[in-house]
């Protein structure tokens, strides 16, 4: 009895030794919310932060919403006191799973893979379901999406009077380069 508690217990302290987890407090999140021909819509974050479990394929990401910074600091406030409502909703978080994912393929080559999870702007959770890039080199992993989102499933409202220079898909991508911590 006494053998077989200390092998379950070397197996535990070995696999939690061998985790892979990397991680990133700069990462890059864009959208573009622009129509073609209008006024350009669009936003950038470059401090969102990022955790990846190598060992069991879990993906977090959270992004401030005041760190998204604007052309102009005037759509800036209008983003983040009508339409984002940061003071209330502060953040967005994803949660999920990078599906099927095996990091003795990766090595040094690019792979492509199913991202499913939760994404939570403005207060509202939704699933989600993706592919994300995972490109190794020289000791990190970039991770890469791109994919879009609607306003009206986030629950946020854009004013019927500028609603026609809003595009309905807004396009949203990410980039994370995600180092061994």
């Amino acid at each position: 009895m006494k053998r077989i508690l200390i092998v379950v217990l070397f197996l535990l302290l070995g696999e939690a030794m061998f985790a892979q987890k990397l991680m990133t407090h700069s990462g890059k999140i864009k959208f573009d919310a622009s129509m073609p021909d209008l006024v350009e819509i669009a936003g950038t974050n470059t401090g969102a932060s990022c955790i990846f479990d190598e060992s069991t394929g879990d993906f977090v990401a959270l992004a401030l919403i005041k760190s998204f910074k604007f052309k102009s600091p005037l759509m800036e406030e209008h983003f983040n006191e009508n339409y984002m409502e940061s003071s209330k909703f502060p953040k967005s978080t994803f949660k999920g799973k990078i599906l099927h994912f095996d990091a003795s393929k990766l090595s040094g080559s690019k792979g492509t893979y199913e991202l499913e999870g939760d994404l939570t702007i403005h207060g509202v959770t939704k699933m989600i379901k993706t592919k994300i890039t995972l490109v190794e080199n020289a000791g990190k992993i970039v991770a890469t999406s791109n994919f879009t989102v609607k306003c009206k499933d986030y629950a946020i409202e854009i004013p019927s009077l500028v609603k026609e220079k809003f595009a309905e898909n807004i396009k949203v991508s990410l980039e994370f380069p995600l180092e061994k911590k």
